[in-house]
């Protein structure tokens, strides 16, 4: 496949030399160029010809060039024929139709297009188009029904009911796109509190069920294209019908010729065909945003979508992250993490892998956020909760390898040996970060969770945050900065509810220029880890139970410290610096365990909400894959 774009001479790298663009398994060269060509645009450079071109790929190009030179050539000796006998002008026009005639004519027997590259050509403008209308007419809707004079209760059911044709708005236009569309919106589902609700739920309701489902012929064509054989030949066992279909795939159930069962991910016909398309629009409809909005520049979405979307598209990137996820685990078990060997990461069958086919180890296990089927299982939410912070919270600031995409429907459960085990899937969106980052990055929530404003506002700086520090804070926490320093046990825990909700989108509201100039100049890893920290406090709060991830966070990160610091001055002073910082951890999760002990003393005792009701009913929702 890669092959194929560097044929094309224009396969477009990163700065690192990761390849930037895919093409399909079968991608003619129109495809490609296509492809190179949008990528130049987004990117605003030309691609640079491709490390692993090959000698053919020479003899395409020397093919093509032929064939427009002898067009252009013919073309030139027409006009010298013409302007000498001076002809009429429907005899020019003659001319000038059989040079075009011809041109078109080679051009398709030099590059011998797919359906597939046909059909991806004329992507751009359409879903452009699309992109456009949806983004006016919901611009619109709330410049007309938000009249002045409006007030109170009849302006907040106005917007409400703006929010709500938005939303829908916006639902529509992910289906149609699909794609990455598809992604973005169930990203959308997960902010809770930084979006409008009906935004928020009605992603949560919708793409969570009609993610697309590629037909078995487009997977036995797959097949044969990438491995010289379908399925049915290839294992004992296929199944024709998917048991599951996310944004960019879908999984069937296989059993290989030993009889072992396998999970076979499969990605959606044509996905790879429209990257170029989706991203030329994605960063087109950004572009017309801050034409229309100054203030408002999302730039930062299409340079992230731009580095992770062809990795995510490379099924040979998944399955290598996949075994280094592995690889850190056992390193963690071995220097003596107790929840290391409770996380298992699905071995991969390399016989029948492809940029475009994942084959991994089948897993039976309960979706992370069904507390009636964990509870089934004689497994409590509340150690589910607390095995996912701490496995989470050790790849961000032990190994400084995370998995970018923990969202509910990548995380299964299940009992091995008497003992929970949380299973990863989809390896796809990984990211690594330098030890500098980690360190500074693990700072920062020390200071945030011990509310330590000096130190807020010092390693706020070193992530860009400059004045905005309190802003940035409240980024990070979903706190307000006056919450962020009181000095409380569990003064970063969010509460769920309807005011908490209005709060955030009051603060996004009123801070919306500022947050987005601080996407637009963070770190880059800081983007995705917002992301991380997105997908797990919806996992956290739909298993219902109050386990502060941010004191989780505070014993990972200060163990990190701790570490730095022993490796660069060893000694007994600062053995006893660290032990006493660790002390505080420690005593601080004491102090929120026993809060949450008398919490539910109250609530038994009629004393107070049943917060853990009220979660459980919430956790039955749908959640985005």
């Amino acid at each position: 496949m890669w092959g194929r774009l560097a044929q094309a001479g224009a396969a477009c790298r990163g700065a690192q030399g990761q390849p930037r663009w895919a093409g399909g398994g079968h991608t003619s060269g129109v495809t490609a160029l296509f492809a190179s060509a949008s990528a130049a645009a987004v990117d605003g450079a030309a691609a640079a010809p491709a490390a692993t071109a090959v000698p053919a790929a020479g003899a395409a190009a020397a093919a093509a060039a032929a064939a427009v030179t002898a067009v252009a050539a013919a073309g030139s000796a027409a006009a010298v024929h013409a302007a000498r006998a001076a002809p009429s002008p429907l005899r020019r026009l003659a001319v000038v139709g059989a040079s075009l005639g011809v041109g078109a004519g080679a051009s398709y027997l030099v590059f011998q297009p797919s359906p597939e590259a046909i059909k991806a050509a004329y992507l751009t403008p359409v879903r452009l188009a699309r992109d456009v209308y949806t983004a006016a007419a919901i611009v619109l809707d709330y410049k007309l029904s938000l009249k002045p004079g409006l007030a109170g209760e009849e302006r907040e059911a106005v917007l409400r009911a703006c929010h709500q044709r938005g939303a829908d708005r916006l639902l529509q236009l992910c289906f149609a796109n699909g794609g990455i569309y598809t992604k973005l919106g169930q990203h959308v589902g997960q902010l809770d509190h930084l979006l409008p609700e009906p935004y928020v739920e009605t992603m949560k309701a919708h793409l969570l069920d009609r993610c697309p489902v590629s037909d078995i012929r487009e997977v036995r064509r797959m097949f044969v294209q990438d491995f010289g054989a379908p399925p049915e030949q290839l294992f004992a066992y296929f199944s024709p019908t998917p048991i599951a279909s996310a944004s960019l795939a879908q999984v069937h159930e296989a059993r290989d010729h030993a009889g072992r069962r396998l999970a076979v991910k499969v990605q959606h016909a044509g996905l790879r065909e429209s990257c170029a398309a989706d991203v030329a629009t994605v960063e087109a409809l950004v572009g017309c945003v801050r034409w229309v909005f100054p203030d408002f520049d999302y730039r930062w979405l299409v340079d992230e979508i731009k580095e992770n979307l062809p990795r995510e598209l490379d099924f040979r990137h998944e399955a290598a992250n996949s075994e280094r996820c592995r690889a850190n685990l056992e390193a963690s078990a071995k220097a003596g993490a107790w929840h290391a060997d409770r996380v298992h990461v699905p071995a991969v069958d390399y016989r029948t892998c492809s940029p475009r086919i994942l084959t991994m180890e089948f897993i039976d296990g309960v979706r992370v956020t069904d507390v009636a089927a964990l509870k089934k299982l004689g497994v409590s939410p509340r150690a589910v909760s607390l095995l996912v912070a701490e496995t989470f919270n050790e790849m961000i600031f032990t190994h400084g390898y995370v998995h970018c995409d923990p969202h509910a429907a990548n995380m299964l459960v299940r009992k091995v040996n008497g003992h929970v085990q949380l299973v990863l899937l989809d390896h796809g969106l990984y990211k690594s970060i330098t030890d500098s980052f980690r360190l500074e990055y693990a700072a920062l929530w020390r200071a945030l969770i011990f509310a330590d404003a000096d130190g807020i506002r010092r390693h706020s700086a070193a992530m860009n945050a400059g004045d905005a520090y309190d802003i940035f804070a409240a980024m990070l926490t979903q706190r307000p900065w006056e919450q962020i320093l009181e000095q409380r046990s569990d003064h970063l825990h969010v509460e769920r509810s309807a005011e908490t909700r209005q709060m955030a989108a009051d603060y996004m509201a009123k801070y919306g220029r500022e947050i987005s100039g601080l996407l637009q100049r963070m770190p880059r890893p800081l983007l995705l880890l917002l992301k991380t920290n997105d997908c797990l406090r919806s996992v956290d709060y739909a298993l219902g139970q109050p386990v502060n991830n941010f004191v989780i966070t505070a014993r990972e990160c200060s163990a990190a410290l701790a570490r730095e610091r022993l490796r660069g001055h060893p000694g007994a002073l600062v053995w006893l610096g660290v032990a006493w910082e660790r002390l505080q951890v420690e005593t601080r999760m004491l102090m929120f365990e026993a809060l949450v002990v008398w919490t539910k003393i109250k609530a038994r005792m009629g004393m107070g909400p049943r917060r853990g009701r009220k979660a459980a009913q919430a956790s039955e929702q749908p959640h985005p894959l």
